[in-house]
Formats: C-alpha cells, structure tokens, sequence
C-alpha cells in the first residue's frame, strides 16, 4: 500500500529559533509554530484554539530560518511527520513527540525600510547527535 507524509502550515514562531551543530557540522534549528483557528458558533459565538507545532529544519535550511525569523514572525513551511521517541534518564519513562521535519520554507514577514537586520551567524554552538532524530535523553 502506497504511503503519503506531506504537512503543509503556516503560523508564527512562538520563540527565537534555537540553532546547534552535530559534531560533523550539520546545522538543526528547532521552532515551534503557533497555528491559529477562528471560527463562529451556531449561536454566533466566535471561537478560537491554537495548535502549537514543533519543527526541526536541517542544513542551510537550518541557517536560514535561525539567521532571518524571530519570535513573532509569521513562517509557511512544507516537511512531514516524524514522530521521535526516547527514554527519560531520570523517570526511565518512555516519551514520544511529534513534529516537523521542514522540507521547505518561505519568510512570510513584510520587508520594509525599518526592518531588523539579519542576527549575526553563530561562531560556535553546542554539538547535538549527528542523525536525523534527537539523541535518547530529550529531544533537542
């Protein structure tokens, strides 16, 4: 049977992007989405929920989205479902998490003469485990 993994969203960051290498040197940056819903009631009550979503971006990708977005601004991006599991080290728990593997993005944010210049790129940032899914004590 043929399977299909595409997700395709737009929302605001709801923190700075958090950027770090593997120790080859891939770069991740996690950032989390805020997807906002608004509808009206039968009664005619408007309503609203938000869907938080956790993103991982690998490569220049990763770069990209750490050096130019900040909490706030609105981001599309297109990836797939991953779903990561891992073990607590203090509970001995089983976790699991799913998310975001961003395949694509596009800034959204409106240019204008006032705008914030791009963040400086990191020198040096933590090492993370060099694979496509988070190390087995927490994810990112």
């Amino acid at each position: 049977m043929a399977s299909y993994n595409q997700v395709t969203l737009i929302g605001n960051l709801t923190r700075d992007p958090e950027l770090k290498y593997t120790p080859k040197g891939t770069a991740i940056a996690r950032v989390s989405l805020a997807i906002n819903r608004k509808w009206r009631t039968d009664a005619g009550v408007e309503q609203e929920e938000v869907t938080f979503v956790d993103c991982d971006a690998w490569g220049k990708t990763a770069e990209l989205v750490a050096q130019y977005t900040a909490k706030g601004d609105p981001l599309f991006v297109t990836g797939r479902l991953k779903l990561d599991s891992w073990e607590d080290k203090k509970t001995g728990e089983k976790k699991t998490r799913l998310g975001v593997v961003i395949e694509q993005m596009q800034f959204l944010r409106p240019k204008s003469a006032g705008d914030r210049p791009a963040k400086p790129k990191p020198t040096s940032a933590p090492a993370v485990a060099d694979a496509d899914q988070p190390s087995d004590d927490v994810p990112f």
